[in-house]
């Protein structure tokens, strides 16, 4: 599956939306930027790395409040190395129910 680096993410809660799913071959991410693109409200927004095969799940952000028109900005040295090439780690990302979030990854 090739590599899409911008999601719109409009949110239901409770689902989790795959970024990088695993194989992807991405062994580094440079940096996640996150964008409440809402007018109006707060969004709510955790950011995980997870393995089906392993039953895992590491969070790097856990039900944030982001404010309306404000992103948030992770570089390399916030994000956790990680190679999912081995079918092992995926990335996912969670908002709440009527949230609406752009997410660009730079790999």
């Amino acid at each position: 599956m090739p590599l899409t680096r911008f999601h719109n993410i409009t949110g239901s809660t409770g689902v989790d939306v795959e970024l990088l799913a695993p194989g992807d071959r991405v062994n580094k991410l440079l940096s996640v930027v996150i964008c409440n693109v809402r007018a109006s409200n707060d969004a709510t927004v955790s950011l995980f790395l997870q393995s089906q095969t392993l039953n895992q799940t590491f969070h790097i952000l856990k039900t944030v409040n982001l404010p309306f028109n404000s992103s948030i900005v992770l570089d390399s040295e916030d994000l956790p190395t990680f190679n999912n090439s081995e079918n092992k780690f995926g990335l996912y990302i969670t908002v709440g129910g009527s949230d609406e979030v752009d997410v660009l990854l730079n790999v």
